[in-house]
Formats: structure tokens, sequence, C-alpha cells
């Protein structure tokens, strides 16, 4: 693979990496040695891909193995951290936006991954068991548990606004934006 074509891959991939691995592992040291990894495996792959959503997908993959690699090793088992605040550049632009991705990332990891691919990545209930080799009843079944208790974390915290419905705790119920 030439520069250039490696430079073009890391600009258009780069974010989408990071943000799975840092979804796994919860740290930025970690994400990005990951990240790095990812990007040299592609680097000394040989073989082209036949689409840009099989290299997305072949991405996806070889990122969430080496971030499992990571969390079975001996070193990631034994070690013991402060937690981290979510970097900077992972907030989104309003403060509605931030918070559901605040949301998102307190999901349990199986609830997490499938909601971060379906909704940040656009991928398919079939592709995304593919990518993590769970059935598509599964994914279903997590993606519709992970909205639950997106929802049930987002009414307590006070309230959020997803479109024109307000979610909130005083009132246990969706109102009309314009109504309020």
């Amino acid at each position: 693979m030439k520069q250039e074509e490696l430079k073009d891959k890391l600009t258009r991939y780069k974010d989408m990496v990071y943000r799975i691995a840092y979804t796994y592992l919860h740290s930025t040291a970690d994400a990005e040695d990951i990240s790095q990894e990812t990007f040299l495996k592609l680097y000394l792959r040989e073989q082209p891909f036949p689409d840009a959503e099989s290299e997305k997908a072949w991405l996806i993959r070889v990122t969430l193995n080496a971030c499992c690699n990571l969390k079975k090793s001996f070193w990631q088992r034994q070690r013991s951290e402060m937690p981290e605040q979510m970097p900077d550049s992972m907030t989104s632009a309003s403060v509605e936006e931030s918070k559901l991705y605040h949301a998102v990332f307190s999901l349990p990891e199986k609830y997490r991954v499938v909601i971060l691919l379906y909704y940040y990545e656009d991928y398919s209930v079939r592709e995304i068991s593919a990518i993590t080799g769970r059935k598509e009843s599964t994914i279903q079944t997590q993606l519709e548990r992970g909205r639950k208790k997106l929802k049930k974390q987002l009414e307590q915290q006070g309230g959020f606004y997803y479109g024109e419905k307000h979610i909130s705790e005083h009132d246990g119920a969706y109102q009309n934006v314009r109504s309020l």
C-alpha cells in the first residue's frame, strides 16, 4: 500500500476506529494503541478490498478483535486506573447530543457497541450481526434493551430533548416541545 493511499484511509477511518476502541476500553491511551495497531494491520495487508464497505467492516472487526484481546490480556486484568473523562474531541457540539453520547458510553458493553454501530456508524442489524458474530435476534434484543436503558437513564438525568419530544422525569411521559 502506498503512503498516499494510507493517509487517505487514515483520514477517512481514524475517528471511527478510535471511537470503537474507546467505547470498548474507556481509555484514551489504549484506544490510541488499538487504533495504531489496526492501521498497521491495514498497511501490512496485501489483499485489496473489493469495495469501501468491505474495508470498513474489516477495520471494525480488526478493532473489535484487538480490543477483546487487550481486555483478555494479563496486563489489562491486573491494572487499575482512575476513571478518565471523555476527551473533548469525543463530545458533540450541542448539550443534548453530549448528554446522549455520555449516556451511550455509560451503557454496558454489549448494548454500547451495538448502539454505536447502529446509530453512529449506520450499520444494519444484519451487518452488525456479521461484524460481531452474534445472531440477528440477539442484536435486535440488545438494541431494544439499550434504547430502554438510555431512555430511563436520560429521564433520571432530568429530561432530554429528542427531535420534537421531551423526555422528563417530572411528568414521566413525552410532551411536545412546542407546548412547553
